[in-house]
């Protein structure tokens, strides 16, 4: 005796469904990441080609340690903080530039607190760093930024930079010469007289 119902489906037809369902998955997630590219293009299309160009060189960075990780070259813990330092880099990259409206973009350093040692030999307190303070006559300090942990970021002054702060600072540790002093004059080495010196006439 047969009942009535709903049919029960075979193998085939649930096999075909699963196959529907996969494909309708994958051409969503596609469509999801053309949508992601397509809106990261137009939010860089509102900077200048000095910015774009560094933000595609963190996105061939982030490209990299993402075919690492798939090779299993590295392990997940290097690969999530890498991850979060580049995004860290970006993050400063997009305030700077907003800030200033200048298309520039320093030579950035991010390390997170346990990394300070990478920059200086004797790192300072991670607490104690002041906005745009200068350290080493190398980095200078830009402020902290959380990408799932937090960032030290610093920009590394140019050799321009670099020459021009030491120069400042061999002024200041230069003595000043008082009026009762008694100085050597310019030019002329210790020891020498400033007259003519005598002629000797052999006997």
């Amino acid at each position: 005796m047969k009942t009535e119902g709903n049919p029960v489906p075979n193998r085939s037809h649930r096999t075909l469904i699963v196959v529907v369902g996969l494909i309708w998955m994958a051409s969503s997630g596609a469509a999801y990441g053309q949508r992601l590219v397509s809106s990261r293009a137009d939010d860089e299309s509102a900077f200048g080609p000095v910015m774009r160009a560094y933000l595609g060189y963190l996105r061939n960075e982030q490209e990299v340690v993402d075919d690492r990780i798939s090779r299993r070259e590295i392990t997940a813990g290097y690969y999530h903080r890498n991850s979060n330092r580049i995004r860290a880099l970006r993050l400063m990259a997009v305030r700077l530039v907003r800030t200033t409206g200048n298309d520039y973009v320093p030579e950035l350093e991010a390390v997170a607190p346990d990394e300070l040692k990478t920059l200086f030999e004797n790192p300072p307190r991670a607490g104690s760093f002041k906005p745009d303070q200068v350290l080493n006559n190398k980095f200078r300090f830009l402020g902290v930024i959380q990408a799932n942990e937090p960032f030290y970021v610093f920009a590394r002054l140019d050799p321009y930079e670099q020459a021009e702060l030491m120069q400042k600072e061999r002024s200041s540790s230069r003595p000043v010469t008082g009026e009762g002093d008694i100085s050597t004059p310019n030019g002329q080495p210790v020891g020498q007289t400033a007259g003519r010196p005598k002629r000797t006439i052999p006997h």
